[in-house]
């Protein structure tokens, strides 16, 4: 079973924690999410008390374990960024999906090649995305 680091938006905005938790569900039925508490809409609150230091080498242990890392990139994060830069150091598959009437994706990830980015309109197209890579 795959192992899948997932990459949203915490402190930049929890505008779509609703739609990783449904992400995150979907890819749980064929893989294993190492990060499934970024479905949580409640994980700010979860994070108090966890030092920085912690929070990142949990993080980079996660990404290290990884099979593939998955992001959904709409809503933009400093830290998602990093993430997906520690990924491609460490040669990690990196699938980048961002909603294309509501942002323009960073020209540090669209001019990247080693990123596959998949723009998309309708949530119904990013399970059909999934299934190919999982």
């Amino acid at each position: 079973m795959k192992k899948i680091y997932f990459a949203g938006s915490i402190r930049g905005g929890r505008i779509d924690a609703k739609l990783y938790g449904r992400l995150i569900r979907y890819m749980q039925k064929t893989a294993t999410v190492l990060t499934e508490h970024i479905g949580n809409p409640h994980l700010n609150l979860m994070e108090q008390g966890k030092r920085d230091i912690e929070i990142y080498n949990e993080d980079t242990a996660w990404l290290r374990e990884s099979d593939v890392v998955i992001a959904e990139c709409t809503c933009p994060s400093l830290g998602v960024g990093y993430e997906l830069a520690y990924a491609e150091k460490l040669g990690k598959p990196c699938h980048i999906f961002y909603d294309r009437s509501k942002t323009q994706l960073s020209a540090m990830l669209t001019g990247n090649p080693y990123f596959t980015i998949h723009p998309y309109t309708e949530e119904t197209e990013i399970y059909t995305i999934l299934d190919q890579i999982l």
